[in-house]
């Protein structure tokens, strides 16, 4: 199975994201990650969405998202022209004796204390999947008390926006 991730353009409207979710599960594909958020234009939102193929297309789900009247534009983000990035906020067990062991691996993976009481430590950490598993996995031993990750979010390198020609193409019909 390879993982793809579209970054979909889309109007802010109420029920976008359920008819986005509803074609994925109507063709059979399992969503692995989502993330919406507002982007640099009001009125305009990104959904980032990573997704397992197997045999099925992908490229017919596209088209039908294409034709949804409040998808504006999709783009599948290549691996190596995409910069990627989640986030995990991970509270860990800790007491006088394990906190500098903590404190240590949490330099080591440039992550941040965010969060310090006398039973536990709360720790900020973004990067690759592999670099946030890499580091739950050197916390595990400490005893993990709480976990959240976002989604996946990722943006194209260089220069060229996804939203120069979709967005100009939408303010004229406006």
């Amino acid at each position: 199975m390879s993982k793809h991730t579209l970054s979909v353009l889309v109007e802010n409207k109420p029920g976008v994201l359920a008819r986005i979710t509803a074609l994925f599960s109507r063709r059979g594909f399992n969503i692995d990650s989502l993330a919406v958020g507002t982007t640099e234009h009001p009125g305009v939102s990104r959904i980032t969405i990573v997704v397992s193929v197997g045999d099925l297309p992908l490229e017919q789900v596209t088209k039908q998202l294409n034709k949804l009247v409040n998808v504006l534009k999709i783009v599948e983000l290549e691996p190596g022209s995409a910069v990627r990035r989640e986030l995990v906020l991970v509270k860990v067990r800790a007491d006088n004796e394990t906190r500098s062991q903590i404190v240590e691996i949490v330099q080591l993976f440039r992550a941040k204390t965010v969060d310090v009481a006398p039973e536990a430590v709360t720790i900020e950490a973004t990067g690759s999947s592999d670099k946030l598993e890499a580091m739950l996995r050197m916390l595990e031993p400490f005893g993990v008390k709480e976990l959240v990750q976002s989604g996946t979010i990722a943006i194209g390198r260089g220069a060229r926006s996804i939203t120069d020609r979709s967005l100009r193409a939408l303010e004229r019909s406006a």
